[in-house]
């Protein structure tokens, strides 16, 4: 039993590392920022549900999607749904031509509503579509390009076709969807205004908790059987299969996982932001989400984490102070740890703070630094656990 919990917890380090995580995400924000730059953290932790999905299928399995926008997308349409059908009573909507139906669709002169929102009338429906919708078709994506060996490459363009072709249908479906505009002016969840102040400070501790349990959850698949089959497949393939597993079913398995993180931070942004559009759901937000996971370290659950509001801290900052030049800026930062940190924030960690760290537990306190070995150093492997 206690050495499960360590495997879950990723050892003294791992526990560490989650350790600091969890006292800067609920005890220093909270304590030091205001509503308004706390619910900007809320949004960015949203993002990391995407990045940690992709620490599994890219950093462990091999798999790149550049289509994750997908699956946030659809899990956050699914939550605004309900939402919008639950401030669109029709009391709220007796101006309107047709009340009771959401304001979009009055405006595209529907008179009733469709069939395909009717049952999003029900919070416990809403909440199984949220997974549901979008790792069906995470798993039908797979089976289509897996069973029939399609990978690498192809696979990442396949994604990105598909990012682009669902945000042309919703944008083209205005009367259902809301259009270019999305589903926007959400109020309530089940009669309680998710726009006050406290609300808001409430969606964003549900939201850490929840962050943290897919951390978990991951750390568990990782520590498993299987996360040793998903490096083995990653880095020798065919050798895997030749051993008699179905790779394939590993590799969906992944990715609808991925999916389902995906569907929860974009359930979450949609009650937090309070809106959802299809310009989180095509090519560029695609690959964004997919940064998040570099700069933080695709090899790094928590680093997923550090990227995704590193990143968005970066976008939130260089677009207030240098409002001119931040694509710029931001363009820089990507390149500057592509070409000097491949490993991300993590690796850096592991590759110089872990060591700096050990030789300051070697140095007594008060003595003086031995000089430098003239022969060259060891180099330190970069540990490849989460």
């Amino acid at each position: 039993m206690n050495k499960a919990i360590d495997n879950l917890l990723g050892g003294r380090q791992g526990a560490f590392g989650l350790l600091v995580l969890a006292a800067l995400i609920l005890l220093v924000f909270p304590l030091t920022l205001d509503i308004f730059r706390l619910t900007m953290v809320g949004k960015y932790l949203t993002y990391a549900f995407v990045a940690v999905g992709l620490v599994l299928c890219w950093g462990y399995g091999g798999i790149l999607s550049l289509g994750q926008g997908i699956f946030f997308g659809l899990g956050g349409y699914c939550m605004a749904m309900f939402l919008k059908l639950e401030a669109s009573d029709p009391e709220s909507t007796r101006i309107q031509s047709t009340p009771g139906i959401p304001d979009f669709m009055d405006w595209n002169q529907l008179t009733e509503l469709p069939w395909l929102w009717q049952p999003f009338h029900s919070f416990g429906f809403t909440l199984v579509a949220v997974i549901a919708v979008p790792v069906l078709l995470a798993f039908i994506i797979g089976l289509a390009m897996f069973k029939r060996r399609v990978g690498d490459v192809y696979f990442s363009i396949v994604t990105q076709a598909i990012a682009a072709i669902l945000t042309i249908l919703i944008i083209g479906q205005q009367g259902l969807t809301g259009g270019v505009n999305g589903i926007t002016d959400l109020k309530t969840l089940l009669g309680w205004d998710i726009r006050s102040d406290s609300a808001k400070v409430v969606l964003y501790f549900v939201n850490a908790a929840l962050l943290f349990t897919c951390i978990l959850l991951a750390r568990f698949v990782l520590a498993s059987k299987l996360g040793r089959l998903l490096v083995a497949m990653r880095d020798k393939e065919e050798r895997v299969r030749f051993s008699g597993y179905d790779v394939a079913s590993f590799k969906i398995f992944v990715f609808c996982l991925a999916a389902a993180f995906s569907a929860v931070g974009g359930a979450l942004f949609a009650l937090q932001v309070g809106f959802m559009s299809p310009s989180f759901v095509g090519i560029v937000p695609s690959i964004e989400m997919v940064i998040f996971a570099a700069v933080g370290g695709r090899l790094s659950l928590l680093g997923a984490v550090y990227g995704a509001l590193l990143v968005n801290f970066g976008k939130t900052y260089f677009s207030e102070s240098f409002p001119e030049l931040w694509l710029y800026l931001m363009g820089g930062l990507f390149i500057v740890v592509v070409l000097y940190f491949p490993n991300g924030v993590a690796g850096l960690w592991k590759s110089h703070g872990q060591r700096l760290v050990a030789r300051l537990k070697r140095q007594p306190v008060g003595a003086v630094a031995a000089p430098a070995e003239t022969s060259p150093a060891k180099p330190v492997p970069l540990e490849t656990a989460p």
